[in-house]
């Protein structure tokens, strides 16, 4: 049984949170709401999908889980604790700062933090973008996906396949260059149906994330947003392009917080209860020069 609907929420620790509130309203297009010394980014009803909080890094901290109801939470602790995972349970005081009723805090094989939760217990409000960006797709999809760093990869997979029953959408061995080793990278879903809401890829990452992606309502915010990425002299990561495992077709820009961030549009939803595994062959149908990103 999949435990887990979909990625409900990130967190990122950043040593001027006044980057973070610029980049999220005029490049991304969210609403950034101070809060303990940071801020929370609105990109839909909830209060916040993108916790950031002052710290001495930029980086990638927490990917926040979802489950699918409280049975599947309680399931998922059953499950993790069977498998060894240690196990840090909020407290009320954390617990309300994530807006859930309960969380669970643990550590997979490579390193990466989670947080495992049921049960929204915030304010529900209209988004509103402060630069008119229609709107992000969400809802029970979630924030969108994440990528991050797997290594050693076949334990932090079995984690989230074999204990917290992810499905995998697909599999892709990509090879650099003719000399270069083999880097797996296996896109999993949860309950939601979003192709991905977590890649798992076989190279280190010192800002704790590959990329993160969001969605938006159609392909016009994303040209709007690649308008405004060069506006804003933000760095362009990969060019615009159309994947092939998820039909995708987005562009990459880095983050305040030192790791990318995907933004698309037209994200393949699955059926978690029939699709088969399939292999890509190549990153994208066209388009996604990552090399900019080397320059």
């Amino acid at each position: 049984m999949q435990t887990i609907e979909a990625l409900a929420y990130i967190v990122v620790e950043s040593r001027d949170p006044a980057q973070w509130r610029h980049y999220a309203e005029q490049v991304l297009g969210m609403q950034a709401i101070a809060a303990d010394g940071g801020l929370q980014l609105k990109m839909d009803e909830r209060e916040f999908r993108i916790a950031v909080q002052p710290g001495a890094t930029d980086r990638y901290l927490i990917s926040g889980w979802q489950a699918v109801n409280e049975a599947a939470y309680r399931q998922a602790l059953a499950a993790l604790d069977r498998a060894g995972v240690a196990l840090t349970r909020g407290s009320g005081e954390l617990a309300q700062q994530r807006r859930v009723r309960e969380l669970v805090a643990f550590s997979d094989p490579a390193g990466n933090r989670h947080e495992l939760s049921w049960g929204y217990t915030g304010a529900s409000s209209a988004f509103v973008s402060p630069i008119g960006v229609s709107g992000f797709k969400t809802g029970v999809f979630g924030l969108g996906h994440t990528v991050l760093p797997a290594i050693p990869f076949d334990e932090t997979r079995r984690l989230f396949c074999e204990v917290l029953g992810m499905g995998v959408s697909d599999v892709f061995n990509f090879q650099p260059g003719p000399d270069a080793p083999v880097i797996r990278l296996h896109f999993l879903h949860g309950a939601s149906g979003r192709h991905h809401s977590l890649a798992l890829a076989e190279m280190p990452n010192p800002a704790g994330c590959v990329h993160m992606m969001v969605e938006v309502a159609n392909m016009r915010e994303v040209g709007l947003a690649h308008d405004r990425m060069q506006k804003h002299g933000v760095k362009l990561m990969a060019t615009l392009g159309e994947h092939e495992n998820d039909q995708m077709t987005s562009f990459y820009m880095m983050t305040p917080g030192n790791f990318a961030v995907e933004y698309g549009y037209g994200g393949l939803i699955v059926d978690p209860a029939s699709w088969q595994t399939t292999q890509t062959k190549q990153v994208s149908i066209w388009g996604h020069d990552f090399s900019v990103g080397f320059r």
